[in-house]
């Protein structure tokens, strides 16, 4: 692999990558669930402190290994290939191929606003429960065109990747800016008169007040969305092995990255309740918080300007899970756990054959309508193997203390214990309250299980010492 990716480009993958729709789209469930201002801030604060303390963490990893792969890789020195195959069957399965549909078909469905042919309504083939509409065929043609220009060498991706992610940065910051000079007095007092009321905010405006238990689960499916939202702060960690300097890069670029964009994402929210009623928010048109605030804020020329804005953040956002996707992909198949024609790099210098099958599932995935449901229930397996890797830490000062450490993590061993504490609290929370979220996701780890061994018999891989450690 070519060492092609600046501290800069690092930077743009991962904030580009954080930043697709969630931003725009997820704070109406969140107020649904948590029914006050103060909540909605507090979900986005817990969520920019869980992801500025995991990306922080993750540093001391990255830079001992600073290869293709990142969370993968570290997976497996912690612990052992059955666990790291876990990881990377679900990120392949669901994980980075759902979000990769889903930022697809949000694009398509913004882009309807300019052309109302492109609509998600406009269906042109049906045949029982299956439909497809243009907006599924316009982004599954998105995902391969991005997918190809991916295939020509890393200098095109991360090209694209940093001039859309400056100008989705410059454009919501100029959004937040134009949202302060909006603000409406009477909406902002009563918005904030009473800021950590705990309650259900229905559509229709009825509110459903919460004993404890159910208010820690109302938190905890508040929060998917804001993790769906700010999930792929590790991108760069999966081109580790393209950075000019991934020692000192990589943990950078995660640091950097994430601050932006948590910043962004509290001051959004903080101009939401500024502009909008509470009940606004919760009853926005299809879930569209910033069309509605953006049309208060511009007018009726509001809609087109964040029509734009959405599709320039989605496609951006697409290319940046595109490219780092295949690597992860790609370091699997050298460790005989992919397909082998995966671990092939093409005359560009490129993992061709992974960026394909992944642009191939994620199309899938566009055309079976499910990808909504599909990132509904990964943040909690997200969520699981961020705490088993932040455990890996632990592991790894204990099995190599003498290895070579670069860059340590800040607030070891406190903020990382901190992570681990509130990703299994979340995890927990989602188990008794909304289990709903954690079933679909749960099983398609499980089904890794026989995959893995299956792949192992096959290969004559297998190495049992690794297996037992």
């Amino acid at each position: 692999m070519k060492h092609e990716l600046s501290l800069l480009d690092g930077t743009m993958l991962v904030s580009g990558s954080m930043i697709g729709s969630g931003i725009f789209i997820v704070s109406a469930d969140i107020i649904r669930n948590v029914g006050s201002s103060g909540w909605l801030i507090a979900v986005w604060l817990i969520t920019g402190f869980m992801t500025l303390t995991a990306a922080l963490s993750y540093g001391e990893l990255s830079a001992m290994f600073p290869r293709a792969g990142g969370q993968y890789v570290y997976l497996k020195e912690a612990y052992n290939k059955l666990i790291a195959f876990l990881y990377g069957w679900s990120f392949f399965a669901v994980i980075q191929t759902g979000t990769i549909a889903a930022v697809g078909v949000a694009f398509s469905k913004f882009a309807a606003y300019l052309w109302k042919p492109l609509s998600e309504d406009n269906i042109i083939f049906q045949a029982g429960a299956v439909k497809i509409s243009v907006a599924q065929l316009v982004s599954i043609v998105l995902i391969f065109l991005l997918t190809y220009i991916n295939t020509k060498g890393v200098k095109g991706g991360k090209l694209i990747q940093t001039t859309f992610t400056l100008t989705k940065l410059l454009s919501l910051f100029g959004l937040i800016a134009f949202g302060f000079l909006a603000f409406k007095g009477d909406i902002w007092r009563a918005n904030w008169a009473s800021p950590w009321g705990l309650h259900n905010l229905a559509k229709d405006g009825s509110v459903t007040q919460l004993g404890m238990g159910a208010a820690l689960g109302a938190i905890a499916a508040a929060m998917v969305g804001s993790i769906f939202s700010s999930d792929s702060w590790n991108s760069v960690t999966f081109v580790a092995g393209e950075m000019k300097n991934p020692k000192r890069d990589v943990a950078l670029s995660m640091m950097f990255g994430t601050i932006i964009v948590t910043v962004i994402y509290i001051l959004a929210n903080v101009v939401y309740t500024g502009v909008l009623s509470l009940q606004d928010i919760a009853s926005a048109d299809k879930d569209r918080v910033a069309v509605t605030a953006s049309h208060v804020i511009f007018g009726n020329i509001g809609t087109y300007i964040i029509a734009l804005m959405i599709m320039i953040s989605t496609f951006g956002c697409n290319n940046g899970l595109i490219l780092s996707g295949a690597r992860v992909y790609y370091t699997m198949a050298k460790d005989g756990l992919f397909f082998k024609k995966t671990g092939e790099l093409n005359k560009n210098s490129v993992p061709e054959f992974g960026l394909w099958i992944q642009a191939v599932v994620a199309s899938l995935l566009c055309l079976s309508g499910k990808y909504g449901d599909l990132l509904d229930m990964i943040s909690f397996v997200v969520v699981v193997f961020y705490v088993l890797t932040i455990i890996g830490i632990y592991i790894l000062r204990a099995k190599r203390p003498n290895a070579e450490r670069p860059y340590k993590a800040i607030g070891y061993p406190v903020l990382p214990a901190l992570y681990i504490i509130m990703g299994i609290a979340f995890c927990v929370l989602l188990c008794v309250y909304k289990s709903d979220y954690v079933k679909y996701g749960l099983g398609i780890v499980l089904v890794g299980i026989p995959i893995y061994y299956i792949s192992q018999r096959n290969t004559g891989n297998e190495d049992k010492t690794d297996l037992v450690s």
